[in-house]
């Protein structure tokens, strides 16, 4: 397993994370992800930490809470081995104050996640989305009381657009705040869009990037086909797990597929470890969370690692996947001389 250093922090992870959306099955959209129990948990973490992989990424709304109890008994006196990642800001209750980055919102949901992962510290406590109801200095504040409190190490936000982030770098630096040194962001093969902002932000500022549905919310583990049914076990098969997850036409999905099916031909890999393999050799990732419903998934996905795919692969890759920047990001397209993205051959 490789390690990466996470942002400007001096914090290793290893480049492969452990997501837990599928422990629990709780409600319709994480039943739709799976149903791990805790002995299910514990074999799956037994497989990652013989790995190398150390990093268990969980949220206070994954299975209304199920994900990060699951987790933690999954741990147990494993604690000193692993690192634990969790986010919390959206809606988790019915009273006014159970959503959000307010002080009484992250104080609250730190100490509840402390209790249902049954430890007494965070390794990295995200924001999983912008609160724009909150005054930014309200929440950068209370987070830097939380590491002062020993309840967090480390902070980082999640699905932030560019001037979110940035202007959350720029008010902890002001007043001397732990800033965010990870941003957990969508990144595919299908669904590039990282790269036009949050990418060339992340290179600047260094954050790290930490990858979530890295197989473009399942669409590329190898298993859907042009002019073919879903699985049944796909998570896409869920009405509500569709109609929130990130929309990919089906000229591009399978433009891609196409292309991973050359390349598994030709390595001998599968199409999920390409994937997963293109990430790692893009820049800003630090880390990429891999999802697992059970020992084979969690193995192929492993695959993905001590490897590279060949330059030419990698530009066939790109070039499946492109699609038609924006404004202001093919305007910018026309000046690479001076204003490059981070992708530019």
């Amino acid at each position: 397993m490789e390690y990466r250093g996470l942002g400007a922090s001096g914090l290793q992870v290893p480049v492969l994370s452990l997501g837990t959306g599928t422990f629990g099955g709780r409600g319709e959209l994480f039943a739709a992800w799976g149903h791990t129990d805790v002995a299910e948990a514990k074999r799956l973490i037994d497989l990652c930490l013989d790995a190398g992989l150390n990093l268990f990424d969980s949220a206070d709304i994954y299975s209304d809470g199920a994900a990060e109890e699951i987790l933690g008994a999954a741990i147990g006196k494993r604690r000193d081995q692993v690192l634990i990642s969790t986010k919390a800001t959206f809606r988790h209750g019915p009273a006014p104050n159970d959503v959000g980055s307010s002080r009484l919102a992250l104080i609250r949901a730190i100490d509840r996640a402390l209790r249902r992962l049954g430890t007494d510290y965070i390794d990295l406590f995200q924001l999983h989305g912008f609160d724009a109801a909150t005054p930014i200095e309200e929440t950068l504040r209370t987070l830097d009381d939380l590491i002062t409190a020993g309840k967090i190490r480390y902070v980082g936000c999640s699905n932030f657009s560019g001037w979110h982030l940035m202007k959350s770098l720029a008010i902890s630096a002001h007043y001397g705040w732990a800033r965010y040194v990870a941003h957990q962001a969508y990144y595919s093969l299908v669904g590039r869009e990282y790269e036009w902002e949050l990418m060339p932000l992340a290179l600047d500022q260094k954050v790290g990037g930490v990858i979530w549905s890295p197989l473009g919310w399942g669409r590329l583990t190898g298993r859907i086909r042009r002019g073919q049914p879903l699985p049944p076990a796909s998570r896409l098969q869920s009405p509500v797990a569709a109609r929130i997850g990130p929309q990919v036409s089906d000229d591009l999905l399978f433009k891609v597929i196409d292309v991973l099916d050359e390349i598994a031909s030709e390595t001998g890999k599968t199409v999920p470890q390409i994937a997963l393999n293109w990430l790692l050799q893009r820049p800003s990732v630090s880390t990429v969370i891999i999802g697992a419903r059970d020992e084979h998934q969690l193995r192929e996905n492993l695959g993905a690692v001590g490897w590279r795919l060949a330059p030419e692969h990698v530009a066939k890759l790109d070039q499946a996947s492109t699609v038609a920047k924006i404004y202001p990001y093919w305007h910018q397209a026309g000046f690479k001389e001076r204003n490059p993205f981070p992708t530019d051959d």
